[in-house]
């Protein structure tokens, strides 16, 4: 199991790393660490946990995170997908706050990048118009060497602190209260969940894989992803239901027992308090949204 904090990825002698990632599966264990992480997925899809934020993710997805904010990409079938194979792909930077020096991000020059710097502390999605101009740029920033490269990430920062195109994902109430420690029993939780939440999952089932009372549990993940279990539970089904229903293009019927919800009653009434349309809309708008 890695550690929350793990050692820095950039070296010394550089200003910031970019990494082409083609594996079976991206890294599915929840970790923070002290650099911004700018990261798309090329292929995959799964389920994104980012502070006290849950949901799908797929190609084409381009998040920025800034430092401490606690995430995983888990990917579909992660006990079943052929080492081999390669599965998940993406490209991810790191890089820090002061990589283009203290004396140019403290002038007026850099009020917009400081701006940028400190919506990232949530992490955020980019969206609409702004994706395919910056998915581009990152996708050629791997083959860029030097001082070109530098260039390259400051002109992706540059359109991305000029953009409204964002969306912010965790809560504005969210705080890292994760030790070490914490995020392997985290991993623990999680992975459990994933594998069982399409039967119902009793607290005493979580209590007991962490060593914990029931009641010390429900207060423990309460105080570290600022929601009750029961809250994540129904978020990972929702997300199942959603990538079901644009995916496998069932209905919303099927979905709802494929994904764990014993009444259609409950799996729209959880699903509208999720997503904040129904599951009829939410296919219409991923339709429309295609084929723009």
């Amino acid at each position: 199991m890695k550690s929350a904090l793990q050692k820095s990825p950039i070296p010394k002698t550089h200003a910031f790393v970019v990494e082409e990632l083609r594996q079976s599966i991206f890294d599915p264990n929840w970790h923070f660490h002290p650099e911004y992480q700018l990261f798309m997925v090329i292929k995959g899809t799964g389920t994104r946990f980012i502070g006290d934020h849950v949901k799908s993710f797929q190609a084409g997805d381009i998040t920025l995170l800034g430092p401490n904010l606690p995430h995983l990409w888990r990917s579909d079938n992660i006990e079943t997908i052929n080492a081999g194979g390669n599965g998940a792909e993406g490209i991810v930077v790191y890089f820090n706050e002061n990589f283009i020096g203290d004396e140019l991000l403290n002038k007026e020059e850099g009020i917009l990048l400081r701006q940028l710097f400190r919506k990232s502390l949530r992490g955020f999605d980019i969206t609409g118009a702004a994706v395919k101009e910056i998915s581009q740029r990152i996708s050629n920033l791997p083959k860029l060497e030097g001082f070109d490269a530098v260039l390259g990430l400051m002109h992706i920062l540059n359109l991305l602190s000029q953009t409204s195109n964002i969306k912010s994902i965790a809560s504005s109430g969210y705080t890292n209260t994760l030790r070490e420690g914490d995020t392997e029993r985290m991993n623990r939780v999680y992975a459990y969940v994933m594998k069982h939440f399409q039967r119902k999952i009793s607290i005493g089932e979580l209590a007991k894989l962490t060593n914990m009372t029931p009641t010390s549990f429900s207060r423990y993940f309460k105080t570290h992803s600022n929601k009750t279990f029961s809250e994540f539970v129904s978020e990972i089904r929702i997300g199942h239901a959603c990538k079901l229903l644009i995916e496998k293009k069932i209905n919303a019927s099927r979905a709802s027992y494929e994904s764990g919800f014993r009444t259609m009653s409950n799996f729209n009434r959880q699903f509208k308090a999720i997503t904040k349309t129904t599951p009829l809309n939410y296919k219409k708008r991923y339709e429309r949204t295609k084929s723009e």
